[in-house]
């Protein structure tokens, strides 16, 4: 299941406009003189005292609570996420009225403040804190987390510093952009049916040449196609993908209000056609079901979150002995049990009866795969394939791979299969080919260039979900994070990633590059997935279903990360200016260091990507960027 979300403009009247345009800078001057009057607030730790800065709540924690933060950062060399994590460590410890050093849990907080204790020698701590979990803010608008690492530009090779009131504003645009759940539910099936032709690229597409084959003899097909064939430009019409953003202090929504949008979403027919459409998709699951015989005949199969019951129909077409196909939009449970009656393949029987009356295999469950045990229609551990199509945008979006883990350590059976086994996440970096700049360059011979660079300005505060051309590339890929389905753990899903991208020119477009030079220009990051059904379990057949530039387009499309400003980027000997900062045309990087965390957001099914940058010169000179954080929901 995943996958499209469309952003809604209201209209507005002339007059609306102005009077909304006069509100506007009334509601900006007063917030301006409000922040100036109070400015930060810094809580404690450990007591409600509040700080106009970050030095005098260290000075504070230090004397009083025996916390010398400064010390900690020093003596155990952390980081930025290090130091993040830290805070966050330290808020979650205090409520629970828990030391943070030494883990005693106290009967009241006075009695904590009483207990806090000196740490004699931090070298020797094993940092508590060292899990991703950390990552996501404790409190909600902690103004420590975006202060505590002023004035230490370039101490870290991958370390930048949080502009606050930089990131307060990128914050404040997201919410004047934020959609109302009630709103999204009600009109998303309309949208669902409107497309818009995208750019098309003059140049063709080539091969990728990635795969997930294990090693296996037999040929492995990458979205229906042999993985030796050349693999032309998918076409080129599909859906508007604009995405929503999303401020974390939206309190008023609990899980269970989103799962009800979600699910909801998910009873609009509109949504299932365009999955059933992308062919890349069916192929992919289709191949991995039918081909493979020994896997499935006469076997049990969990379809985790079937809607039509598609992938319930192969299974039980490809001998499955029973299917059980859970989904938990309600509606949607309705419309696949009757679609397996339709076809002859639902499973029935009468009521206080165990005897199976029909010829079919499939049994719709409607409910929340997290919820099946406590009905105890399953016995644990019984399952022997389990099938899912759980992927979203950047492939974790929607966080559906913890519900297909939780399904699988209840009900799999040892040694039992996992369709797709495998997921890989990759990166590159984009040109200026691939962004809207050079539309607005050329608009039937006027210079509307301002555009361009107000939407490129723009674009660095959200991600973005379109379809980037692989001639668009100006970066090598990397792999970001690899996900073995099999043995991962549910914390797992959340993850810190380094990875190190490098100029590869001789996919950007020429008119592009400076060929004398060989120096271009680098946007920004694109993600794209691929997901394995490796010869671990599909002997006969293995797939992969990739979402990468380089084959043909899918529904996920990719996701787009823009950078603040563009980093000049060079593959051949250039003159160098060594007086210049790395990074600009008179000194490109050879080298883009990269360290990216993808993390589940404190919005349900939301996940948040942050992204370090760096450049690297030809001599090793270092450049740091700000750390860029992004909100995918």
């Amino acid at each position: 299941m995943a996958k499209n979300g469309t952003e809604y403009e209201p209209t507005f009247t002339d007059d609306d406009d102005e009077e909304s345009e006069e509100l506007q800078d009334w509601n900006d001057w007063d917030a301006k003189e409000e922040e100036e009057e109070e400015g930060p607030d810094f809580l404690c730790f450990f007591c409600d005292s509040r700080y106009s800065s970050c030095d005098d709540l260290f000075d504070h924690c230090s004397s009083t609570h025996h916390f010398d933060f400064r010390a900690i950062r020093k003596a155990l060399g952390l980081n930025f996420y290090g130091s993040f994590k830290l805070i966050n460590f330290v808020r979650s410890q205090v409520v629970e009225n828990r030391c943070w050093s030494c883990g005693l849990t106290c009967q009241s907080n006075q009695d904590l403040q009483n207990h806090l204790h000196e740490t004699v020698n931090f070298k020797d701590m094993t940092p508590l804190w060292d899990s991703d979990e950390y990552l996501k803010p404790f409190l909600q608008d902690d103004s420590v987390l975006y202060s505590f690492g002023e004035d230490e530009e370039g101490e870290d090779d991958y370390t930048a510093v949080v502009d606050k009131e930089e990131l307060m504003s990128d914050l404040r645009h997201f919410e004047e952009i934020c959609i109302d759940h009630d709103i999204h539910v009600e009109k998303i099936a309309i949208d669902f049916d409107t497309s818009y032709e995208s750019g098309k690229s003059n140049v063709a597409s080539s091969s990728n040449g990635y795969s997930n084959n294990e090693g296996s003899p037999r040929e492995v097909t990458i979205n229906g196609m042999d993985s030796r064939e050349h693999v032309e430009s998918a076409g080129r019409k599909t859906k508007e993908n604009k995405l929503r953003a999303y401020i974390p202090n939206h309190g008023s929504k609990d899980v269970k209000n989103i799962n009800d949008d979600y699910f909801g979403a998910y009873s609009s027919f509109g949504i299932h056609r365009e999955m059933i459409s992308d062919k890349v998709r069916m192929d992919a699951y289709r191949q991995a079901i039918l081909k493979n015989p020994s896997l499935l005949k006469s076997a049990v199969v969990m379809d985790v979150g079937c809607g039509t019951g598609i992938l319930s129909l192969f299974a039980a077409q490809a001998g499955a002995s029973k299917v059980i196909a859970v989904e938990a939009s309600e509606k949607m449970a309705a419309v696949a049990t009757q679609i397996a009656k339709d076809n002859g393949l639902l499973w029935s029987k009468s009521p206080g009866d165990s005897t199976n009356h029909g010829t079919g295999v499939i049994e719709v469950v409607q409910g929340m795969v997290e919820e099946l045990d406590k009905s105890r229609l399953i016995q644990p551990h019984s399952v022997d394939v389990l099938v899912s199509e759980w992927m979203g945008y950047c492939l974790l979006y929607e966080t559906m791979l913890s519900s297909v883990l939780f399904a699988r350590d209840q009900w799999l059976k040892p040694g039992g299969a996992i369709l797709p086994d495998t997921a890989t996440i990759f990166v590159a970096g984009f040109g200026k080919g691939a962004t809207s700049l050079p539309f607005w360059e050329n608009v039937y011979g006027f210079n509307m260039s301002c555009v361009g660079k107000e939407l490129f300005e723009g674009a660095s505060k959200i991600p973005f979900v379109d379809s980037v051309d692989d001639h668009g590339l100006v970066t090598s890929a990397a792999v970001l994070q690899s996900f073995d389905l099999v043995t991962m753990k549910p914390d797992e899903v959340d993850f810190t990633a380094n990875v190190e991208l490098e100029p590869n020119l001789g996919g950007a477009a020429g008119s592009l590059t400076d060929l004398k030079s060989e120096t271009t220009w680098c946007f920004g990051v694109v993600l794209w997935f691929e997901t394995g059904f490796t010869s671990r379990f599909c002997k006969e057949m293995p797939a992969v279903l990739s979402t990468s530039p380089y084959t043909p387009k899918t529904h996920w499309l990719q996701t787009i990360l823009t950078f603040k400003e563009p980093i000049a980027v060079t593959s051949g000997k250039s003159n160098i200016d060594k007086s210049a900062a790395v990074g600009t045309e008179a000194c490109p990087a050879v080298r883009i260091p990269l360290r990216i965390s993808i993390a589940r957001a404190s919005q349900h099914r939301n996940i948040d990507i942050s992204l370090e940058t760096a450049g690297v010169d030809p001599h090793g000179r270092k450049r740091n960027w700000p750390v860029q954080i992004f909100n995918l929901g």
